[in-house]
């Protein structure tokens, strides 16, 4: 038996039958009946008191309370707006409640809400077609049955494995591909792994294309693309000669939002074809019309043999991914990765009213025309702010990157930035969960040009008072 403790009178109750409480208001909605004996040895006694529902959780949460959002802002209990720079994580490509997508789901929930993957229905039907349609011409397949980024990206693994026949996976420095087991160990960064005493093996970290900051040493104008170059001498001295698979993010999401140089998606491709590699674009942030395509691939210019998708192809929050393959990889039995909310009906229905949205020629012309505008004004800020190092990103996917006098990464001061952006109504995310020092700018794609300025008016402010 659970009991409750008012801690003012010092009273036992039992929890009231008929009302299921809410956590901040458990004192006053309990039936209020004593516990006859009092509390013996084997009753469990909770002691709970209003302000420390933050105790309960498992994770750390802040004090502001949200209980509204719209488009692009969000709105606090004191009537306090902020525009969401990181699109709430990063997965908000439609913004806070667009109605589009609010009565797609209102609609289907009337009907269907979810149903077992192996029957036919319309709205997983249609978002297969839909993806299709809009993918890189080779991709012809489409796997729904996860229900994250994390297990979409695991998922391309196992099916570069089994297609290949081989084991090893490799990763660039910096990548974040998921918070599983199988993508934590394939991290680009020491710290997340540090914690566990059993990683995943099999996977090769390799120098990401970091210009800023070259782990070579160069520079792009002379350097022939050596970080896809010297990708033989890891093959050949780092790995164990059983790569099935490059998987990396076109442009890094956690990692610093470095941008692939040009020509360098294509010359890794080449790099995979001579050695009958799978290459994987982890699209779970870039794709669905952050970079002003609806997907960086094709930005980029390349043809990988998968695509993974999540965050923005729910539009306003629904949650669901895919995964997106050439025939090349058609060969993983559906038993070996499937999971239950994946090819959800409802969800499913939010993403095709996503994808409806995103893929007219206009919309993504917007994005492209306010991520310019963003990069341009960003760097009028540069001239201004000696700690901006560098900016850069595609559409809007931009990232800031901090930097001390002597150039060298800026951390703190990072931290201190996105401490205390919403002081000036803004919601900003830093890199590496706090470990990196790149300030990444990532609203909604709905944003028009008034509202990008509107960021840029803010940041300014902010940076005015942090460097002060």
């Amino acid at each position: 038996m659970t009991i409750f403790r008012n801690l003012e009178t010092g009273a036992d109750f039992r929890p009231c039958g008929t009302r299921r409480c809410g956590s901040q208001e458990m004192l006053t909605h309990v039936c209020g009946r004593p516990i006859i004996g009092g509390v013996n040895r084997t009753t469990s006694i909770r002691v709970l008191m209003q302000s420390s529902v933050a105790d309960m959780f498992y994770y750390e949460i802040t004090d502001q309370r949200m209980v509204r959002g719209e488009g692009i802002y969000l709105y606090d209990d004191a009537g306090g707006g902020y525009i969401d720079c990181a699109s709430a994580t990063f997965n908000l490509s439609l913004g806070y409640s667009h109605p589009a997508v609010v009565g797609a789901i209102q609609k289907q929930a009337e009907s269907l809400i979810h149903l077992t993957s192996s029957f036919r229905n319309e709205p997983v039907e249609g978002l297969v077609r839909r993806l299709v349609a809009c993918s890189p011409e080779s991709l012809s397949k489409v796997h729904l049955k996860v229900g994250g980024g994390s297990e979409a990206n695991e998922g391309a693994i196992k099916m570069a494995q089994v297609a290949t026949g081989r084991r090893e996976v490799v990763t660039l420095f910096r990548s974040h591909l998921g918070q599983t087991m199988m993508m934590t160990s394939m991290s680009g960064n020491a710290f997340r792994k540090a914690p566990f005493p059993l990683l995943y093996p099999g996977s090769v970290q390799v120098p990401d294309p970091y210009c800023y900051r070259c782990f070579y040493g160069q520079r792009r104008s002379t350097c022939g693309l050596m970080c896809v170059d010297r990708l033989d001498d890891f093959l050949e001295y780092a790995s164990g000669g059983q790569v099935a698979a490059v998987i990396l993010e076109p442009i890094s999401g956690n990692g610093g939002n470095i941008v692939a140089p040009d020509g360098y998606l294509p010359k890794l491709r080449e790099f995979c074809d001579r050695h009958g590699i799978v290459l994987v674009l982890d699209e779970i942030q870039t794709g669905v019309g952050r970079t002003g395509h609806m997907f960086a691939a094709q930005h980029f210019g390349v043809e990988p043999d998968a695509i993974t998708l999540g965050k923005g192809l729910g539009g306003s929050g629904a949650q669901v991914a895919a995964i997106l393959t050439n025939d090349r990889l058609a060969g993983l039995p559906s038993h070996h990765h499937s999971f239950t909310y994946g090819a959800n009906v409802l969800a499913a229905a939010a993403a095709n009213t996503t994808l409806e949205i995103v893929g007219q020629p206009a919309f993504l012309a917007n994005v492209r025309a306010t991520g310019r505008r963003l990069l341009d004004r960003l760097g009028e800020m540069q001239s201004r702010y000696r700690c901006v190092g560098d900016v850069r990103g595609v559409g809007l996917m931009i990232g800031l990157e901090i930097v001390e006098p002597d150039g060298s990464p800026a951390v703190a001061l990072t931290g201190e930035i996105a401490r205390r952006a919403m002081e000036h109504g803004l919601i900003l995310r830093t890199s590496r969960y706090g470990h990196g020092n790149v300030v990444k700018i990532r609203p909604p794609l709905i944003l028009t040009p008034q509202q990008a300025d509107e960021i840029v008016d803010r940041l300014d402010a902010l940076f005015a008072a942090v460097t002060r």
